[in-house]
Order: C-alpha cells, then sequence, then structure tokens
C-alpha cells in the first residue's frame, strides 16, 4: 500500500483508537500507535494496544507490531505495518513531528494533550474543548450525535452508563469487586451463562452478569482497582463480533478523518 500522507500518531489504542488507526492507515497515513506499557485495553482481539502484550496482532487483516523504539516505526511502516509503543507520555512526538495527533485516551478528561502539539489535533469524547485544547472533538456517546465533529465547544458529558446492546445497558459491563490482580478464566469469545467464572482478582472470583459472549477482559497481570471496568459481554452472542471493529469505533473514526480533511490545509502545510 503506498502511504502518500504523512504521519498520524494515535494516542490509545483500545477499540476506539484502532477503529481510528485502521482507518487513518486505509487513507494512506502512516500511523504509530501509543499505549501505556501494560494496556488497559478491554476488547483485546481488536485492540492494537494488544501488540505490547503479544509483539503483533491483526485487525480486519491490518497488523499492527510493537516496537520498542520510536525510530523503529520507520521499518515497520516500510512493511505495511502499524507500529505500536510503549510510551504514555508522548515522546515520540519530538522524533516525528506528526502532523495529526488523535488523543484516543479515552480517560473522560484531558491527560496532557495540547491543541500546540500537532498541526491538527482531534480527540475523542467528554474532556476536551475544542478550539482550546484540541482543533476538532468527535462525539463518542452512543445515539443520534455518535461520530458528530466539533470544531468548537465539547463533547456530551460522561454519563456513566454504558450503551444499550440488545437491552443491557449497565448490566453487560464487568467491574472488579475488589482491588488486585486479575486472571481470566474465560477466553474472548467465549460464549457464558449468568454466574459462570470469568475471572478472578487475586481470590475473588468473577461471574458473568448475564448470558452472552465473553467480548472483553483485560490482561492477564493487570492491577485493577475496586469498581474498575475489566470486561464486557455482549448479549448478541454473535462470536465475531469479538473480532471485528464495532460500528461504535468505525463511526468515530469516520469523524477523526472528517476533521482531519477538513483541517487538511494545515497538514498539508506541514
Amino acid at each position: 500500500m503506498e502511504q502518500p500522507f504523512p504521519v498520524a500518531i494515535v494516542k490509545g489504542a483500545g477499540d476506539l483508537g484502532t477503529g481510528v488507526a485502521y482507518r487513518l492507515y486505509r487513507a494512506g497515513f502512516r500511523v504509530l500507535c501509543l499505549d501505556l506499557p501494560k494496556p488497559l485495553a478491554i476488547r483485546r482481539a481488536v485492540a492494537f494496544a494488544s501488540a505490547i502484550y503479544d509483539a503483533r496482532i491483526t485487525v480486519e487483516g491490518t497488523q499492527g507490531e510493537r516496537i520498542i523504539y520510536a525510530d523503529e516505526a520507520v521499518y515497520t511502516w516500510q512493511r505495511h505495518c502499524i507500529p505500536v509503543l510503549a510510551d504514555p507520555d508522548g515522546r515520540s512526538l519530538i522524533v516525528y513531528h506528526p502532523a495529526i495527533l488523535v488523543d484516543a485516551v479515552m480517560a473522560k478528561h484531558n491527560t496532557g494533550t495540547h491543541i500546540t502539539d500537532a498541526p491538527v489535533v482531534v480527540a475523542l469524547g467528554p474532556g476536551f474543548t475544542a478550539g482550546a485544547d484540541c482543533h476538532a472533538v468527535v462525539e463518542t456517546q452512543r445515539g443520534h450525535y455518535l461520530g458528530h465533529v466539533l470544531f468548537s465547544g465539547s463533547a456530551t458529558s460522561d454519563t456513566g452508563i454504558p450503551g444499550r446492546l440488545d437491552g443491557s445497558e449497565a448490566q453487560r459491563v464487568i467491574r472488579a469487586p475488589c482491588a488486585g490482580t486479575i486472571y481470566g478464566r474465560k477466553a474472548i469469545g467465549d460464549v457464558v451463562r449468568q454466574g459462570d467464572v470469568i475471572a478472578q482478582v487475586d481470590n475473588t472470583v468473577v461471574r458473568a452478569p448475564l448470558d452472552g459472549v465473553l467480548r472483553g477482559l483485560l490482561h492477564d497481570g493487570v492491577q485493577v482497582s475496586e469498581g474498575m471496568k475489566i470486561g464486557d459481554i455482549d448479549p448478541r452472542a454473535k462470536v465475531d463480533f469479538c473480532y471485528s471493529i464495532s460500528d461504535k469505533a468505525l463511526a468515530v473514526a469516520g469523524g477523526v478523518l472528517e476533521a482531519v480533511f477538513t483541517l487538511r490545509e494545515r497538514w498539508y502545510e506541514h
């Protein structure tokens, strides 16, 4: 694949960040994904962040590969793959001076992104103000405005309630019963019944709150706090949904592309 466009860095390579990276890559940008040394991605089967644990992951035909040093990205791009780097502080921005920066950390607040970080800075969801923190904000809340682009103002405030899937909202999200270290007892893609043990946090078991498919679960060995989101059950029980980028991620990624190309004069000049 030809890569005529400049470098785009995506901070946060969970499911939404992966959707963004995938669409930017498909559009021709040289994409670099950044995440934590121990990523907190729930939907690991469709998160480029998983490459930090497993060296590589293929999502819908596009391979993400772990790199150790920022300058290795050049060689990864030559192999037509997306490099993934443990770089939570964004030090690689100094190396590549990206034309595009997308904050897909999804922390519900700004963890350190500035409008001056790149010619075009786009942020996902609440916690950012377009025109102050970034050039554009993309709505991430499910509903009528999902994927809409704001060039001024902020996205809808976080409600704390997950989006509805097949009639289920908060019930489908699995949270840590206590602080400790998580270990999975079921694998992503497994069909589960209400009450099945799907994980444990230290010696406390975590049971499925409803029937469905285990769509996401934190990586073994991650330290969690009480009440932290650690997994997700899809009551639609479609196993293949676990291994494809979600409709939400693609909608948000479409918004990012709209913002990037609306502001293309900024990165063309770059």
